[in-house]
């Protein structure tokens, strides 16, 4: 699809507030394409909130609709700490598990009311986002043609660099933001932040180059231990420290704790979907709180082949929610089978937070369920087992 093709269908831009999708969708604009940007709230604050990228795009003419998707965001996440599902290094997926069941699943109906054909994203061509929007497009969007910008040597040529896109930016007068944020790429939402590209890609680059935006290095937080209390009902948090939580809301506490503390700061080299590695450096300090809790809780309510099948089932499901596959037939399968093994957690989990670590320091409130019954061995006198009752 070319330009002149583009110019007979209404285009849905995927405005994120990044660089390369805000560039798209101002120069689509402006060479004749009828576009409607739709500016996904999914909790990202940084370099632009959403209703701030909405303003800007209205100084611009643009026309733009701003989607609250952030308790999908949380649900999606939810779903991520029930099935453990983490990627290389300990990634909790905050760019992966955006793309499907909340930007595309929770945007394509948007697209079809405006009358919008085409679904423009602005992810770098051959990359993870390339893959994982051709996947999820053609699961949950299928009458809509997905557009991947940077495939095409037209709009390479044009836009070679962010520097390239920066510079176009400005001279349409769009803030300096766009300049001046970072020199690497930042992608964000309620759950974490990834810091990926330019010298954060070479292995001897230090993690310490970026700014954290949700968390902060372990060695600035408070020297005492912060104690978090959080009880699970069939693997989903209900209470934080004794306060009843909807999704949104135990991300949020979750992420402001883990904050504090300095939790979650991942330097991982990666295994991506096209084949290659490549560096970056991860932050999700909420979901690797929660997370860390549910674990301890799986230790108690999960006997030996639950476990060992569970495990199985979580690298699964996390290899699937980066590669953008969680809606084809084995991720929906070892979705169902994970649901059953884990609807039985429920229990209250204490830690303490201390620089960096999730210190597990009680686990209360638990079922005694067939196959994880609890045994003592000295304190009944003598050196034999007993089943505790």
């Amino acid at each position: 699809m070319d330009l002149t093709a583009l110019r007979e269908h209404r285009v849905g831009v995927l405005a994120s507030g990044g660089l390369s999708a805000t560039t798209i969708g101002a120069w689509l604009a402006e060479n004749g394409v009828d576009t409607v940007s739709y500016v996904a709230d999914i909790g990202q604050d940084v370099p632009f909130g959403a209703a701030e990228l909405s303003g800007l795009l209205d100084e611009q003419g643009l026309p733009n609709r701003v989607v609250d998707l952030r308790a999908e965001m949380a649900e999606t996440y939810l779903d991520l700490i029930r099935y453990q599902a983490t990627y290389d290094g300990g990634y909790w997926n905050t760019t992966g598990a955006a793309r499907g069941e909340v930007l595309v699943a929770g945007l394509a109906g948007e697209l079809r009311t405006d009358g919008c054909t085409v679904l423009v994203h602005g992810c770098v061509g051959g990359g993870n986002d390339q893959a994982r929007f051709a996947r999820y497009g053609a699961a949950l969007a299928s009458d809509l043609t997905v557009f991947t910008p940077w495939t095409r040597p037209w709009l390479l040529e044009r836009f070679p660099s962010r520097a390239s896109m920066t510079e176009y930016l400005l001279e349409l007068g769009y803030p300096k933001s766009f300049a001046d944020y970072t020199d690497y790429s930042v992608d964000g939402n309620l759950g974490g932040y990834s810091h990926e590209s330019c010298d954060l890609e070479e292995l001897d680059t230090r993690s310490d180059v970026i700014t954290p935006i949700m968390t902060r290095w372990p060695q600035q937080a408070p020297d005492t231990a912060e104690t978090f209390r959080v009880r699970f009902s069939g693997g989903r948090p209900v209470d934080i420290d004794g306060l009843a939580v909807d999704a949104v809301q135990a991300v949020l506490a979750a992420n402001e704790a883990g904050r504090r503390n300095g939790i979650s700061l991942l330097s991982v080299v990666e295994n991506r979907v096209n084949g290659t590695k490549c560096r970056g450096v991860y932050e999700a300090p909420g979901l690797e709180v929660l997370g860390r809790c549910l674990n301890a809780l799986y230790q108690t309510t999960l006997d030996k082949d639950a476990t060992e099948l569970a495990r199985t089932l979580f690298q699964r499901l996390g290899r699937a929610t980066y590669e953008g596959t969680m809606l084809e037939p084995a991720a929906l399968a070892a979705r169902a089978a994970a649901d059953l093994l884990t609807q039985h957690a429920t229990g209250t989990i204490e830690v303490d937070l201390y620089k960096g670590n999730v210190i597990v320091s009680g686990v209360r409130e638990i079922a005694d369920l067939p196959g994880t019954e609890r045994q003592t061995r000295f304190t009944n006198g003598g050196h034999a087992w007993h089943v505790r009752t």
